[in-house]
């Protein structure tokens, strides 16, 4: 792991940006097409603000999310909302999307279906994670139902997850697929998460499902 300190978020999150835009023009430079994972949830806003500006072949990136909650994306709740208000726009609305929610009263029915769809993009190309307080990324949530099942080895791309502090069953990629990643990228903010991030490193990865993608990724975090 390498952690990047910044003096503010401001700075960090231009940085970050930066950082990606340049990884994602790298990586198209050598590959016909690049998939880049993004998190949902209000952190990445002003980094995904920066990068929908950039001009990149966006019609040769496929974006999709690292977890989604299992509600339409009209709700205030889908991150793939955000997603779209925030990164599929301006010059990067050329991109191709591939969701992780179809209409179906539970994620089971699709969990699957879904799984296979993203196939063709794996491994990720260019991951940007965040990290919860409690040591959680995407919808690995300590003490959720099927954490196990989400870290196992032979984990299948995509798991259903409910419990763990989130109100709504979930979809999550497995952590195998999140840490087969090219190239991954952590961000934080604040002393608490800074403080977690630390104990996350000397605890078991079913209590500090973080753990399961440092190995290699870089951190970035600021006050």
């Amino acid at each position: 792991m390498n952690l990047i300190k910044y003096p503010d978020r401001e700075m960090m999150m231009l940085d970050l940006a930066d950082a990606l835009a340049s990884e994602l023009a790298d990586h198209l430079r050598r590959h016909d097409q690049v998939s880049f994972c993004v998190p949902g949830g209000t952190t990445p806003g002003p980094i995904f603000d920066v990068l929908s500006e950039q001009a990149l072949d966006w019609n040769r990136v496929t974006v999709f999310l690292s977890d989604e909650r299992w509600v339409p994306a009209d709700n205030p709740r889908s991150n793939t909302g955000l997603i779209r208000d925030r990164l599929l726009v301006s010059k990067a609305a050329r991109a191709r999307f591939a969701p992780l929610y179809a209409a179906a009263p539970q994620p089971e029915d699709m969990v699957d279906d879904l799984g296979k769809r993203l196939e063709p993009y794996l491994p990720i190309t260019l991951l940007l994670l965040g990290m919860g307080a409690d040591m959680h990324t995407a919808s690995l949530f300590p003490g959720a139902d099927r954490l196990a099942d989400a870290l196992a080895d032979d984990a299948p791309i995509l798991v259903p997850m409910r419990g763990g502090g989130a109100p709504e069953p979930r979809v999550t990629l497995s952590a195998r697929v999140l840490a087969d990643a090219v190239s991954t990228h952590i961000v934080i903010a604040g002393d608490e998460k800074r403080e977690a991030l630390e104990r996350a490193q000397r605890l078991p990865v079913a209590e500090a499902p973080v753990r399961a993608v440092l190995s290699g990724a870089t951190v970035h975090w600021a006050p």
